[in-house]
């Protein structure tokens, strides 16, 4: 169990709601996920995606948590407007706080994020904010009042997993005791078992469960993922090495002459 802005959590594995192929498969994948928090993007369902109350009447009768994010925001202004808008409609203090920056990658913009932050927690927001492993930014988004990150593992939606491994240790060393969840990039269970192995608190997946061909049966398979990437990193895994180390031992073998 881990905590995210006090509240006690239990399952390491976040889900998102987009692009599912209807709301039951959503429904079937939630389940099967045990995900206690999803995120919902207030601008994609106010812009007709789904059927705006309808779908917030599915994911209050889910019993998850939401967290609302400011999705295809790309100005400071747009995503303050809605995260004040998903206060409102969803009665959380919680919002995943994006701010793009670029559209091929949809890389964060780090200045608009960490001046939209400082805004927002002096409001009483309790904010996520979308980020990259910098750790300057993680340092002045901490400032501003942040306490959980969730750095991006690849482009949004690209599957890559893990693109900078030595910029995530350096960031999981570097603020070990602040809340770290890996959000965006994520493909496969093995990358979301290599984020906890890593020491990272979370991951967030969306595109890789929502768009596979079996949804529900992809979420339980991460929902597998994260336990096993944990349960490793509590166990202490070994340091890699550059030269083989035999496993049986070679005092006493019988030797031929």
């Amino acid at each position: 169990m881990f905590t995210l802005y006090d509240v006690p959590v239990r399952s390491r594995l976040l889900l998102g709601t987009a692009r599912y192929p209807s709301p039951a498969i959503l429904t079937e994948a939630v389940q099967a996920s045990g995900t206690e928090v999803v995120t919902v993007s207030l601008r994609r369902e106010a812009a007709g995606e789904r059927a705006g109350q309808a779908f917030w009447s599915l994911v209050r009768e889910l019993g998850v948590r939401v967290l609302p994010n400011t999705a295809g925001c790309h100005t400071v202004k747009e995503a303050v407007t809605t995260a004040h808008m998903a206060r409102e409609v969803f009665g959380t203090r919680w919002v995943k706080l994006e701010v793009i920056g670029e559209e091929d990658t949809l890389q964060p913009d780090v200045f608009g994020l960490v001046e939209a932050a400082r805004i927002l927690c002096a409001e009483d927001f309790e904010v996520f904010p979308y980020t990259t492993e910098d750790l300057t930014v993680a340092e002045r988004l901490l400032a501003a009042g942040c306490r959980v990150l969730m750095p991006w593992g690849s482009p949004i939606g690209s599957g890559h997993g893990l693109n900078n491994l030595f910029g995530l240790k350096a960031l999981r060393a570097r603020f070990a005791q602040v809340p770290l969840i890996i959000d965006a990039g994520i493909g496969v269970p093995s990358h979301a078992a290599q984020a906890l192995e890593l020491g990272f608190d979370a991951v967030l997946i969306n595109t890789a469960v929502s768009q596979a061909a079996d949804p529900a049966r992809m979420a339980g398979a991460f929902a597998q993922a994260v336990i096993a990437g944990r349960e490793g990193f509590l166990a202490g895994p070994i340091e890699p090495r550059d030269m083989a180390v035999p496993s049986s031992p070679v005092v006493g073998t019988a030797l031929l002459r």
